[in-house]
């Protein structure tokens, strides 16, 4: 599996690298992969929140993606503690 596992809670960058929806790139935070709908190799179903400019929630939204294309800018705060313990 290539790109970042994520986490509920973290934020992420989507460009055309993810998908060509993004061509006006967008900035997400997770709430969950959709791991039981179906996806081509390398590519996963979201279930995130739209995050504004001042990074409040403006939609939620399922996004097809493809996981080498996901920049992660911010991990959740769960996976920052499971970082810091290593």
């Amino acid at each position: 599996m290539a790109g970042p596992a994520l986490r509920a809670g973290d934020v992420i960058l989507l460009t055309t690298a993810a998908s060509v929806q993004f061509m006006k790139p967008i900035v997400v935070r997770v709430i969950r992969e959709l791991p039981d709908w179906y996806t081509y190799d390398g590519w996963l179903w979201l279930d995130a929140y739209e995050l504004s400019k001042k990074g409040e929630a403006v939609a939620r939204r399922e996004l097809f993606v493809m996981r080498a294309g996901v920049q992660v800018q911010a991990p959740s705060r769960s996976h920052r503690s499971d970082m810091s313990r290593r």
